[in-house]
């Protein structure tokens, strides 16, 4: 094995590690979006603010 083949083979294998871990995250994100739209559709809103800390137990 020459050294070159091993750096090239190094790097081909880091970019489709990087790349599989690129589609997991688009595709988890994806999910999540479609996950929020299924709530929001049942009813379930989401809170940007909250009342008083009071409230709040």
């Amino acid at each position: 094995m020459t050294h070159t083949f091993y750096i090239g083979m190094s790097y081909a294998a880091t970019g489709l590690v990087v790349l599989g871990l690129i589609i997991w995250v688009i595709a988890d994100g994806k999910g999540r979006q479609r996950e929020l739209r299924e709530l929001e559709a049942a009813g379930v809103r989401r809170r940007s603010k909250t009342g008083p800390a009071s409230d709040a137990s």
